[in-house]
């Protein structure tokens, strides 16, 4: 539990550096860096308000752009010596309860807004690192079993459409993911266990 509780301090101050950097070098006028410093706080202000609101999707896009335009806004407002983390939730505190408030539904809420490492958690992290890992490995694949995969499993589509799209047959389809998929889970199992990284 520790090791854990350590590991997600550790990214955390990873990303405060992070964002903080490309901040300061934004406020200095590096403006490649302060794209990147909106783009990545865009990613996961996205992911922070879908887990908090529910029942309203359509108001999450609204929201982070609300929020990205507040911080540009208040940049001048921010201080070096500032967390950049606990200067930004509060800017996307403040805009989350504005829209309970115009909404008068505070039942919206999933759990509450006051700890702004939820803000900048690993999950995100780990979830993109899962999909590049995921892409990765599909990419090791023939296309008639990289395709059927992609189309099928990943991107919710039918057997039939995605057989209609390339020429294949619904039963080549078939085939194709379930041939993939084996060849997957064997690339899968013949990756190093996540343990034997922290092994010194």
């Amino acid at each position: 539990m520790d090791r854990y509780s350590s590991r997600d301090d550790v990214m955390h101050a990873q990303t405060e550096q992070l964002l903080r950097g490309l901040m300061l070098a934004g406020l200095d006028g590096d403006a490649a860096s302060y794209r990147r410093f909106l783009q990545l706080l865009g990613s996961r202000l996205r992911s922070f308000y879908r887990r908090r609101l529910s029942g309203w999707p359509d108001d999450v896009e609204d929201l982070v752009q609300e929020t990205l335009l507040a911080i540009h806004n208040q940049r001048h407002t921010y201080l070096p010596d500032q967390p950049i983390t606990a200067w930004v939730h509060a800017i996307a505190r403040y805009k989350t309860i504005d829209l309970l408030r115009a909404r008068q539904g505070r039942e919206a809420l999933h759990d509450p807004l006051d700890d702004e490492v939820a803000l900048f958690d690993t999950a995100d992290n780990e979830a993109a690192e899962a999909r590049r890992d995921l892409h990765q490995l599909l990419a090791t694949l023939p296309e008639r079993q990289r395709l059927p995969i992609e189309q099928v499993k990943l991107a919710g589509r039918s057997v039939a459409e995605v057989a209609l799209e390339t020429g294949m047959s619904e039963s080549a389809v078939k085939i194709g993911i379930h041939r993939g998929l084996k060849a997957l889970a064997a690339r899968i199992s013949a990756l190093p266990k996540p343990r034997a990284k922290a092994s010194p």
